[in-house]
């Protein structure tokens, strides 16, 4: 019999998802699906997700699978190319890159095709991560515009605080004076920026993590954003304790009863992706009920008290995150953003759709 955790992918959430941002905003969708969708299948999300307009991700042999896979949508690399030998199946897989660095602008001689390179050149808007500096966007634009190799140019920037009380003001702002003389597409807007922000739409915007039902303010849920969550982690109780006041838990000992409880052993650790870090009073529903973490996550075990639920055992269904259980506030209480538990969970768990 095998191990009862298993992640549940609802791709008919991932198409609803996708609504929401159409909903949004009249530009054109760059759909984000780097890090194997956001750890929910890239194939998978991009058959669910198959009315973008176009695709987003980082490395050059995923979006290979995606051609080969029959995908003809634009794709975008969001960190472009890394060094020469990236520019032929950049040509052959008609692949958009990312500009972000001078060195890309010297690379680009090596590009084997002329006049077939989409571009995006990118501007530092004060994140300061990657991109050119304000004033360096009118050189390499320059540079781009006379470049035997470059078919179009759209400018974009990525929001540091899109998703919270600072919001995006400043940037923005900076980004427009720089855009303007420029007359060429836009894009600035991750899922933060698309719901909040319309002002910042442009030409293109780049939905990541709404398309996977989570929110990305912390004040406001996904449900209220009209989201459904695409992943649900469950899994069951393999094991009952019953403890006696002073008894621990867990490695570390980190939990001490401080009056007779029962507990139930899921199966379910770090080596499943679930976060180590996650402290005592963690969120997690058991058959259903929220109810609360105890001690130190182990490898492949984490502790759930079972005091209110009496009726809750050996095979009791649980649920980590999902449905009925937002990522968000999982990833909140552990200290931790939603992406990270999405990203993080492991090959061990299997997939089903």
């Amino acid at each position: 019999m095998p191990r009862p955790i298993q992640a549940y992918i609802d791709l008919s959430a991932l198409e609803s998802n996708l609504q929401v941002a159409r909903r949004a905003t009249s530009a054109r969708l760059m759909s984000i699906i780097k890090a194997d969708g956001y750890g929910h299948g890239m194939l998978r999300v991009a058959e669910a997700l198959s009315a973008s307009d176009g695709f987003a991700l980082l490395d050059i042999q995923d979006a290979v699978r995606l051609r080969d896979a029959g995908f003809r949508q634009p794709i975008l690399m969001l960190e472009g190319f890394f060094d020469a030998d990236d520019l032929a199946p950049v040509a052959e897989h008609d692949l958009a890159c990312v500009i972000h660095s001078p060195w890309q602008l010297a690379l680009l001689d090596a590009y084997p095709k002329n006049g077939q390179l989409d571009v995006w050149l990118k501007v530092n808007s004060g994140m300061n991560r990657l991109g050119f500096a304000p004033q360096q966007v009118a050189q390499a634009m320059e540079h781009l515009r006379r470049h035997r190799a470059v078919c179009s140019i759209t400018l974009m920037t990525h929001f540091a605080n899109a998703d919270e009380a600072r919001g995006v003001k400043e940037p923005l702002t900076l980004f427009n004076e720089i855009a303007a003389p420029c007359r060429v597409p836009r894009s600035l807007a991750n899922s933060a920026a698309l719901l909040r922000y319309p002002e910042t739409h442009g030409e293109w915007v780049r939905p990541g993590l709404m398309l996977y039902g989570a929110s990305p303010f912390a004040e406001v849920s996904a449900q209220q954003l009209g989201l459904k969550p695409a992943m649900t982690l469950s899994s069951s109780i393999i094991a009952v304790q019953e403890l006696r006041a002073g008894d621990e838990i867990g490695y570390g000992s980190l939990f001490r009863a401080e009056h007779p409880m029962r507990i139930g052993i899921v199966a379910c650790g770090y080596a499943d992706g679930y976060p180590r870090h996650a402290p005592n009073g963690t969120p997690i529903l058991v058959e259903g009920q929220r109810v609360q973490t105890l001690g130190r996550v182990s490898m492949d075990m984490l502790y759930v008290d079972l005091s209110k639920l009496p009726q809750a055992g050996v095979g009791s269904a649980v649920t980590l995150w999902g449905d009925g259980l937002p990522i968000e506030e999982v990833a909140r209480a552990a200290g931790t953003v939603s992406y990270e538990l999405m990203c993080a969970l492991t090959e061990r768990v299997p997939v089903v759709c």
